[in-house]
C-alpha cells in the first residue's frame, strides 16, 4: 500500500521542487548530535516549520524512526499502528519498518494494525519532508495515538524501548506536537513553559499531570509522554529546548496563538 500525501500543497509544499528548496531553507548545517528522541512541532510549515527545521537541524537521523503523533481526526483504533507499505510525499517515497511495527503490536495489546487512522492525519506526515531531506535511505513506524492514561503511556513507551533494545543500529524517535492552542500569546507562553518544565526534567506523569490541571492544549501531549518513557527507559539523561515560537511571531496576531517547541532527548 501506498499511503498518499493528505497535506502536500496546504501544510507544506505540494511540489518535488519547491518543497526541496523550502527544507533546504529551513535546514541549516549545525553540528550534529545523536539523539534518542525529540519534539517536533506539525502545523504548517509557514507557521512550525523554523522550529522543525532547526530541531532537525541539530540531529542525526538515523534509518530507522518511530514516528508518535496524535490522532485529530478520530478516525481509526486509539493506537494505531501502519504496519506495512511506502509513504508518499513530493520528494519521494519512505517505507515502513514492517518488521518493527510487527513486533511493537505483538508485545502489547494496546498497540493495533491499522491504517484508516493514518489515511486523513497530518502530525505524522509533516515530519516526513525533513527526515527524507536528511536520511532518504531512513524508514519509519508511524503511530498515532489518541487518549491515555499515565500507566498506558507508560507501557507503550516500555514497549518501544524493550524492541529498540534488540535491535541493531540506532532509532530516532519522533513526538509530534503542537503547545498550547488559541489563547493570548503571554498566556499560552506561560502555560508552554509550565509544560515544558516537565519536558526537559523527563518527567512524563509530571507533564501528564500539568497539562490536565492548567488546560494546556498541548495536542501531542500523549505521544510527548510516550516518548519521555521510552527515552528513558533506553537510557536518556539530558534534554534540550532548541527553539520556542508562537504563531504570532509569524502574522503578528497575538490574540490567538499556538506555541511551538523543538526539543531533543537524549
Amino acid at each position: 500500500m501506498i499511503r498518499k500525501p493528505v497535506v502536500a500543497g496546504r501544510f507544506y509544499p505540494g511540489t518535488k521542487a519547491a518543497l526541496s528548496a523550502a527544507v533546504e531553507k529551513l535546514l541549516s548545517h549545525s553540528p550534529k548530535e545523536e539523539a534518542i528522541a525529540i519534539l517536533s512541532p506539525h502545523a504548517g510549515y509557514m507557521f512550525s516549520g523554523d522550529v522543525a527545521g532547526h530541531v532537525y537541524s541539530s540531529i542525526s537521523i538515523p534509518d530507522r524512526v518511530i514516528l508518535i503523533g496524535p490522532n485529530h481526526t478520530g478516525l481509526g483504533a486509539p493506537f494505531a499502528v501502519a504496519a506495512s507499505g511506502q509513504w508518499e510525499i513530493p520528494l519521494g517515497k519512505v517505507t515502513v519498518d514492517e518488521e518493527t511495527a510487527a513486533e511493537l503490536i505483538a508485545s502489547s495489546h494496546l498497540f493495533s494494525r491499522d491504517m484508516e487512522a493514518h489515511l486523513m492525519e497530518h502530525s505524522l506526515e509533516v515530519q516526513l519532508p525533513f527526515i527524507y531531506a536528511v536520511n532518504p535511505k531512513s524508514s519509519i513506524v508511524p503511530i498515532t495515538v489518541m487518549r491515555a492514561t499515565a500507566a498506558e503511556c507508560e507501557e507503550m513507551g516500555r514497549v518501544i524501548a524493550g524492541v529498540l533494545f534488540e535491535k541493531k543500529g540506532a532509532t530516532l524517535i519522533v513526538a509530534s506536537t503542537d503547545m498550547n492552542h488559541y489563547e493570548p500569546d503571554s498566556v499560552t507562553r506561560k502555560k508552554d513553559s509550565l509544560a515544558l518544565e516537565k519536558v526537559l526534567a523527563l518527567d512524563a506523569k509530571g507533564l501528564l499531570a500539568v497539562t490536565a490541571k492548567e488546560d494546556i492544549t498541548m495536542c501531542g501531549v500523549i505521544p510527548s509522554a510516550i516518548a519521555i518513557f521510552a527515552s528513558k527507559a533506553l537510557g536518556a539523561r539530558h534534554s534540550r529546548l532548541v527553539k520556542y515560537a508562537t504563531s504570532g511571531e509569524v502574522n503578528g496576531e497575538t490574540r490567538q496563538v499556538v506555541g511551538y517547541a523543538g526539543v531533543i532527548i537524549r
